[in-house]
């Protein structure tokens, strides 16, 4: 079981999930103070955090998590953007919110009374199956992101081969003709 200071600081970090809204969708120039000054329409910003994109090219979208002063002011905005195309920067990208959850906290705090324990599994035992499907779906995985990455290189190759290849005609054509 949890100590008390363990759950005033879970119940701490909740109260934060519901005055925290998740922003996404952004354009990739906007800044905290672009975000901060568009969402104090609806009430005191208290912070901003931009959530990195580790899957998308650089120039992908962004999300970011704005945490606001009350979980009234939170509703608020999840609620005007759900109804009307909230755009910052007058970009043709409207961007889309919804309430936060604790998974997408980076630094969240143990739930108090929340054990995990690891264990040796016997072959005979139900769970067995499971855990053997789990290891075959994570090699999958790992196996699927290594070709992806692969690729990935393979035509970032190929995209400079052809920059290249272009300024190289394009040096040949000023030169000779």
């Amino acid at each position: 079981m949890g100590t008390s200071t363990e759950e005033q600081e879970y119940a701490a970090f909740l109260e934060n999930v519901e005055r925290t809204v998740y922003v996404d969708n952004l354009s990739p120039e906007v800044t905290e103070a672009i975000l901060k000054a568009a969402c104090n329409q609806f009430g005191s910003v208290k912070s901003v955090q931009f959530i990195p994109n580790y899957f998308e090219p650089i120039n992908a979208p962004q999300a970011a998590l704005v945490e606001m002063e009350t979980p009234k002011q939170a509703r608020e905005i999840i609620i005007e953007m759900a109804n009307y195309p909230f755009m910052i920067l007058g970009k043709p990208r409207p961007v889309r919110s919804r309430p936060a959850t604790v998974e997408m906290f980076e630094d969240r705090p143990r739930k108090p009374g929340r054990k995990i324990v690891c264990r040796w599994l016997d072959p005979k035992d139900p769970d067995f199956e499971v855990a053997q499907k789990m290891k075959l779906l994570v090699k999958q995985h790992a196996n699927e992101a290594a070709l992806m990455l692969e690729v990935l290189g393979l035509t970032l190759c190929y995209i400079e081969a052809l920059v290249y290849i272009q300024y190289d005609y394009k040096n040949y054509l000023e030169t000779y003709i």
